[in-house]
């Protein structure tokens, strides 16, 4: 007797907000002329990014950013410091700025409380696109740290301003300020993360409890999706990592199962779709 898998993706995955808007300016764009530059990935999936190439999208580095004469380059999401848009008006480039306003929000705090000659600390990923964009409000200045261990290798003031980059957990963040309110320190903690993003924790743990198997699709490079497959993994021991339909195995799976289908705040719907035509395209697992 043979059984199909019964397979359903997860609505509430896919982009959020600031990575649509960005990748929509792109499209817009390259509707009307053959080639855009994008300064960096604009957004940590592979597939989408060759998607976006093949219809003239252009990923430079910020070596050939600087290289650049009177040309037009998309900010992606993430945000710049501000040496990206000097270097713009020297070099008489048009910047699409497509920046998220979470983060650029969050850019305008930082760069307010660092003027008023704060410390700034900023729970975030060493070397992450935002996380650039955010040391360049301090010029460099702030202290950027993973976890709090990392934090108290450095010499700490009584009082510490506290941000966090906008994908990071609310949970961890709450849990550093406390552990340094503990030790007699006085945080002023500036909860600057993005809802959209630190609510999936809790919708993907009821999500993946629901199925027997989940497949997580994500980009190798987004550190979200790296989070939220750990979250995943957690509430549902049988989670599958994948970045693209080809690494799907079906020695996973039994006859009848399950399968719940999720991604990464980077990971495009069409892809999750396509993860799942292949689950379903596949002849009933012989029993």
């Amino acid at each position: 007797m043979a059984h199909n898998l019964t397979v359903s993706i997860d609505q509430d995955s896919g982009f959020c907000f600031g990575v649509t808007y960005a990748i929509q300016m792109a499209e817009e764009i390259l509707d009307d002329q053959d080639y855009l530059y994008c300064l960096g990935d604009i957004v940590h999936n592979e597939e989408e990014v060759e998607r976006l190439k093949s219809l003239g999208l252009r990923i430079i580095t910020y070596d050939v950013f600087a290289q650049l004469r009177n040309e037009m380059v998309l900010i992606r999401a993430h945000g710049e410091p501000p040496s990206t848009y000097r270097i713009a008006l020297l070099n008489n480039l048009t910047l699409i700025d497509a920046s998220c306003p979470v983060v650029l929000k969050l850019q305008n705090r930082i760069k307010a409380s660092y003027d008023k000659q704060n410390k700034i600390f900023i729970y975030g990923t060493h070397g992450h696109a935002e996380v650039q964009g955010l040391l360049g409000q301090t010029q460099g200045n702030a202290v950027v740290f993973e976890n709090l261990d990392q934090l108290l290798q450095h010499p700490l003031p009584q009082e510490l301003t506290l941000y966090s980059q906008t994908t990071k957990s609310p949970d961890s963040f709450y849990r550093i300020k406390q552990e340094l309110e503990a030790r007699g320190y006085t945080v002023i903690a500036n909860d600057t993360i993005c809802r959209q993003v630190s609510n999936r924790d809790k919708d993907l743990r009821h999500f993946a409890v629901r199925f027997d198997h989940i497949v997580f699709v994500s980009g190798t490079k987004s550190s979200n999706g790296k989070a939220l497959y750990q979250v995943c993994k957690a509430a549902n021991p049988n989670t599958h990592f994948i970045s693209k339909v080809e690494e799907l195995d079906l020695g996973w799976f039994e006859p009848g199962q399950s399968v719940g289908i999720c991604g990464a705040t980077s990971t495009p719907m069409w892809l999750l779709e396509d993860v799942r035509a292949a689950l379903v395209a596949v002849p009933a697992i012989a029993s």
